[in-house]
């Protein structure tokens, strides 16, 4: 059984949460808490698997108490509630940066019950799964794999040409893990950046903002025709997927809210498809953390084009999903660890043969 401690000051909330996981069976309510301060001992009582974290409560609100828990628990999952405003878009990410493992948006006051519950539960029950960690109902005799994915091997690889963008998808720990990639990349990167991170509206825009601050780039959301330019990471904003289109004269950004692929929009698999379309093997992806498959079959249509594909490593990733992904597909060139990741991509972004 997964182990799970509510925090929330709100009685509403916390039976909303606790009626969101009534039919995952496999998880267990062990507690909850009104406030960080009650937070702070019922971890230690209880010793949950995951702690559903409040972030405005009395007392001790849950940036405080997220930083007390990190101390003796650094590697306890710990999920945010977050409002889907500025304040909460903002509090959250602070949130992340000290060691949130990832977030669920709270329901809006507009529509019904059944529907708060519905996207309460569809948004936390994978992500108890995920962040516990599915070894706690895997079968006894799990069938192997391999510890490290072989690089694929395309023919026209060696002859793709200079590079000419870098494409990033993550979700789960991406915010932080971007944070690491982006600080790290030289100022003097001759490619442009386009980013599919999985994150609502406004989250996207303070997300962006966030990193234009620590980054050495220049970095925001995208708009409709934008086209992407050295020296500029464009992040697709939350509810639009970004697509490349070919123009006269070079590449431009198109945006949509059509259906969402892999239960997502933005979706990596819709820019790095549509990348694929455009520069061909012409490109750098990049997969970090990031729980499910998105990513996997707009990589694939890279690779085969010969694009070089680095994607983070399962030590360093809060969940390997996205890039656990490609890495076990075959897809990726190299499977490395965070701190890694920067010098690896600015060496792939500026050679002048992808496959050298």
């Amino acid at each position: 059984m997964i182990r799970v401690l509510i925090v929330d000051d709100s009685a509403l909330i916390r039976r909303l949460i606790a009626s969101a996981l009534l039919d995952a069976h496999e998880i267990e309510i062990v507690g909850k808490a009104r406030d960080g301060l009650e937070a702070i001992d019922m971890v230690e009582e209880l010793q949950p698997d995951v702690v559903t974290l409040d972030i405005e409560m009395p007392r001790l609100d849950g940036l405080g108490a997220l930083e007390r828990i990190r101390a003796s628990h650094p590697r306890l999952p710990v999920i945010m509630f977050s409002t889907l405003t500025e304040r909460g878009a903002a509090a959250t990410l602070e949130a992340l940066s000290r060691g949130a493992s990832d977030y669920v948006t709270k329901p809006s006051n507009t529509g019904s019950v059944a529907e708060g519950l519905a996207s309460v539960r569809d948004q936390l029950v994978p992500r108890i799964r995920a962040l516990a960690g599915m070894r706690l109902l895997a079968p006894a005799t799990p069938a192997p794999r391999p510890r490290r994915a072989e690089p694929v091997v395309s023919g026209t690889k060696a002859h793709a040409g200079p590079p000419e963008v870098l494409l990033i998808g993550c979700s789960t720990g991406g915010p932080d893990a971007l944070a690491t990639l982006l600080t790290d990349l030289p100022a003097h990167l001759p490619v442009p950046v386009l980013v599919v991170q999985h994150m609502p509206p406004v989250f996207t825009t303070m997300l962006a903002q966030r990193l234009d601050k620590i980054s050495p780039f220049t970095v925001r959301e995208a708009v409709e025709g934008d086209v992407p330019r050295a020296g500029t990471v464009l992040l697709a904003p939350g509810d639009f997927h970004v697509r490349v289109v070919a123009r006269a004269g070079g590449v431009a950004l198109k945006l949509d809210q059509g259906p969402q692929e892999n239960f997502c929009r933005p979706a990596v698999d819709v820019l790095f498809r549509t990348a694929s379309e455009v520069y061909g093997g012409r490109a750098v992806a990049t997969i970090l953390t990031g729980m499910g498959q998105d990513g996997l079959e707009g990589v694939r249509a890279l690779a085969e084009k010969g694009a070089r594909v680095l994607v983070q490593d399962e030590a360093s990733s809060v969940v390997w999903g996205m890039p656990g992904a490609v890495a076990m597909a075959g897809l990726a060139d190299e499977v490395l660890p965070l701190p890694h990741l920067p010098h690896r991509v600015a060496r792939a972004c500026m050679s002048m043969q992808v496959g050298t």
